[in-house]
């Protein structure tokens, strides 16, 4: 039942006789076959490559078209069809009492030829009809087909306005997704848009973010480049050139992208293409010897024409995108039975002649065939192996697919229960009186799953499930090659699992046997970031270190991350850490020294004190109250030792102690220098006859007393300060941001600046009545020594504003530390070095006697 026909074009009109009939004007000659039915489906196959237009004059009727070069694959796609409705036909659970036909046509990949098979379906064979009679099934309630997706946009543009379903098994474009334009298109292969998502997950696994594209100038390869564009952006790449292969296969072009090719850095370049595009390029390839790393898309993926010894050497290794394989159970046998028929343009008696190399006209036999004569009867199984390998199937497994998911969606129109329908009232189709539109509804929520195990369905935009294959082309022993299946990308798969790759069997071409790198700037290791490159891709970057206190711990950041207070980067800025907390510390140089000089003075003001109070009936000491000597020694000591409240750890009770016991110690030891002073003034006035009385003021008892208040007053001033304002431990980042400076906050500045004004008044006050008393006639004159050592005294605490005040951290410790010490050394080197140098070198002038001499003298 495999027939030829000859069709009639659709263009109609009425005839004058009977204005009521109208008849087909015009007829064409196409290449087909078909099967009778109570339900006819259509198809649009690709038989032949190319076709051959006469010249169009214009003044003649053209001749008709010739169609050459025969595929074998694109008829064992059509034979596919013809097996799917024997096999639906002899299903008793599938359309058990209806059986079905089918009408397929050879678009010889030329849209023209292709949309004229598609009205000659939907407008069927008939030479005329009434205008009158206009009920009944339509010609064909669908088709499968077309291929190409030039061909599906125009033929599917007119079909979706009458809404004749069809179901593409070839055809890819993502504008072909939009249901406002193609209402009835449906599809059994993923679009271009899952497509393109396939590539980029596995540009993704392998961190291949610099790659160039090269497109065909169709609506395939130009919708595909547009999807890459988007896609690849989102997730971080870029494209490194585009390129588009000229439709007239112009050679310059061709050696132009060739030259972008050599010239960019990237190694790894996606071909959207379909073959004739590429045949070109791939000869250039070879003859400018250029080995790249190819991602095929599904297009040219499993092209055999590609898979020879020339092409080996540098297409081996490529990766591709291959529409999902299936199995036909019963394919092979279907393929092997098929016999040809005596109609002139039939599809299978062109098969024959091609699988076999005869005629079957002797006339033309002679002519192309060398004489050999076509029976009929020749045995396929000997024939070209190729035709029938199902080992292999791809679009014909889409096809299959196409065909059941008509017939499944026949069969649920069928199933329909009478007043449950889907349609206005609740009402259901009729096979009778069905309307395309009514099989469109079953068709767009059809779902069943296939012998091999796949499940077919459509979603809302008329596409299936997107699954691929991905192969990679492996040399073989004989020098060609074979696409082996090395992974799938399965977007049903939850996010994650998406992409299966074994990349174990993966052959790459290059000497090191493993996947190329291809990014325009190696990635920015931890601890920097990404700056952009003027003028180029977001993919071509440098790398600068973050700022200190800023990290980050992931490659490619496009920001650094401040550290919080507490922390700071470590020197690879990957991490924060604990900053280092400064203080004063008696573990590191500057406060083991200082804590040996304070104990070192204490030690030395205690040795002076044990010689004074050894030595303390002798004249030195006795002179001028030695009581009074006693108590600046004895604050001495305390001052020396105060300055160890200064090191360590700060805490409260330090904080608190460290500038009461300072001020209290040196107001002590300055009050009692002011009274040994004005001891010395007033002595000196008592030797006077008009000074008798001067010295009954200034007793033992008042020198205490003055000594006392002064003291208090300066503890009054203590008191006051801790109990409103008290010094704290403070942490503070304020003086360097990389380190937390732990130091005692004074509270109150005013209560610190009064401690220490309280402080200098009175060493002000000493120095000028020393300064005053340097040069009265007495024995041993400590006049001159206290003048000295106030002059010390106050030179150092005057020095010490500014340089606490300019010291960070744990410095202004140290400069008060110095401050204190050089005052206190200052103190007890110029009043007591001249009594201890007498005491100890020179004892036979502590006698009164050689002190009295040295006043007559």
């Amino acid at each position: 039942m495999i027939l030829s026909t000859t069709l009639l074009s659709p263009i109609l009109n009425s005839s004058s006789d009977t204005p009521d009939l109208c008849q087909l004007r015009e007829q064409f000659s196409l290449t087909g076959m078909h099967q009778d039915g109570d339900v006819i489906i259509g198809g649009l196959f690709e038989i032949h490559l190319f076709a051959l237009f006469p010249e169009l004059s214009f003044r003649t009727k053209p001749e008709q078209l010739w169609c050459h070069e025969f595929d074998m694959e694109g008829f064992r796609t059509a034979m596919t069809m013809a097996f799917a409705v024997k096999e639906i036909n002899g299903n008793p659970n599938l359309l058990p009492y209806i059986k079905i036909g089918y009408r397929m046509y050879d678009n010889c990949m030329r849209l023209d030829v292709a949309f004229r098979a598609a009205t000659a379906l939907v407008s069927g064979n008939e030479k005329s009809f009434s205008m009158r009679n206009c009920s009944g099934l339509p010609p064909v309630v669908g088709i499968v087909g077309d291929a190409a997706s030039t061909h599906s946009i125009a033929i599917s543009s007119v079909l979706g306005l009458f809404r004749v379903p069809m179901v593409s098994f070839f055809a890819t474009c993502s504008c072909l997704s939009d249901r406002r334009r193609y209402p009835s298109f449906f599809r059994t292969i993923p679009s271009d848009a899952f497509q393109v998502r396939a590539m980029i997950q596995i540009l993704q696994h392998f961190r291949w973010t610099w790659v160039g594209l090269i497109h065909s100038d169709d609506d395939y390869g130009r919708h595909a480049a547009q999807s890459f564009h988007e896609d690849i952006a989102a997730f971080g790449g870029c494209v490194a050139f585009s390129e588009t292969l000229p439709k007239d296969n112009d050679i310059v072009e061709i050696r132009k992208i060739m030259q972008v090719i050599q010239t960019s850095t990237s190694r790894v370049i996606v071909v959207f293409s379909t073959v004739s595009y590429l045949v070109p390029l791939m000869d250039e390839v070879v003859r400018q010897n250029v080995t790249r790393q190819w991602i095929a898309s599904e297009a040219w993926s499993t092209f055999t024409a590609f898979l020879i010894p020339r092409l080996l050497p540098f297409l081996r290794g490529t990766l591709g995108i291959a529409i999902r394989r299936g199995e036909i159970e019963g394919l092979e046998e279907f393929l092997l039975s098929v016999r040809p028929d005596n109609s002139p343009n039939s599809m299978v008696k062109r098969f024959w002649q091609e699988m076999f190399g005869c005629r079957f006209e002797p006339e033309e036999a002679l002519a192309v065939a060398e004489g050999r004569i076509c029976t009929g009867q020749e045995d396929l199984s000997k024939a070209d192996l190729a035709y029938s390998d199902v080992s292999d199937l791809r679009p014909s497994y889409n096809v299959y697919k196409a065909v059941y998911a008509l017939a499944h969606s026949l069969h649920n129109l069928m199933s329909c229960v009478p007043g449950q329908g889907p349609f206005q009232g609740n009402s259901c189709a009729s096979l009778h009186d069905m309307q395309p539109w009514q099989l469109l509804h079953y068709l767009q929520s059809v779902n069943f799953t296939t012998g091999f195990g796949d499940q077919v369905s459509f979603d809302k935009n008329g596409d299936a499930l997107a699954i691929y294959d991905i192969l990679n082309w492996h040399g073989m022993p004989d020098g060609t090659m074979k696409a082996r299946t090395v992974g799938v990308v399965d977007e049903s798969q939850p996010t994650g699992k998406v992409l299966s790759l074994d990349e174990d069997k993966i052959f790459w071409n290059f000497e090191s046997k493993k996947p190329p790198r291809s990014v325009c700037s190696e990635s920015c290791p931890l601890g920097t970031r990404k700056v952009r490159k003027k003028g180029l891709p977001v993919c071509c970057f440098d790398c600068l270190p973050c700022a200190d206190g800023e990290i980050t711990n992931m490659t490619d950041s496009l920001e650094c991350f401040r550290c919080p207070k507490e922390l700071w980067s470590n020197l690879e800025k990957d991490r924060c850490v604990p900053k280092e907390v400064e203080f004063l510390s008696y573990e590191e140089a500057l406060g083991i020294s200082l804590t040996i000089a304070s104990l070192l003075g204490a030690c030395i003001a205690g040795v002076v004190l044990a010689i004074f109070v050894y030595h303390r009936h002798t004249p030195v000491v006795r002179a001028n109250n030695s009581e009074l000597s006693f108590l600046i020694l004895l604050s001495l000591k305390l001052c020396f030792l105060c300055a160890l409240l200064f090191i360590g750890q700060p805490r409260m009770w330090t904080c608190q102690l460290r500038h009461a016991a300072f001020g209290i110690s040196f107001v002590l030891c300055v009050s009692s220098i002011l009274v040994k002073t004005m001891v010395v003034i007033a002595v000196f006035k008592a030797s006077r006859p008009e000074g008798q009385g001067a010295l009954k003021w200034f007793g033992a008892a008042q020198q205490r007393g003055t000594v006392v208040i002064l003291t208090s007053l300066q503890v009054v001033i203590c008191v006051i300060w801790l109990s409103t304002a008290s010094p704290t431990p403070h942490k503070s980042t304020h003086y360097q941001s990389s380190k937390i400076v732990f130091e005692c906050a004074v509270g109150s500045v005013a209560g610190f600046a009064t401690l220490l004004g309280y402080i200098g008044l009175l060493a002000a006050i000493s120095f000028l009545l020393a300064f005053l008393a340097r040069n009265l006639p007495d024995t041993f004159n400590e006049a001159k020594f206290i003048t000295f050592s106030m002059l010390i005294f106050c030179a150092v605490w005057i020095a010490f504003v500014p340089a606490y005040v300019s010291s960070p951290g744990k410095y202004a410790d140290a400069v008060e530390i110095f401050a204190i010490l050089a005052s206190s050394f200052g103190l007890l080197m110029a009043i007591f070095a001249p009594k201890c140098y007498i005491i100890l070198l020179h004892p036979e002038r502590n006698t009164k006697k050689a002190l009295m001499s040295r006043a007559s003298n």
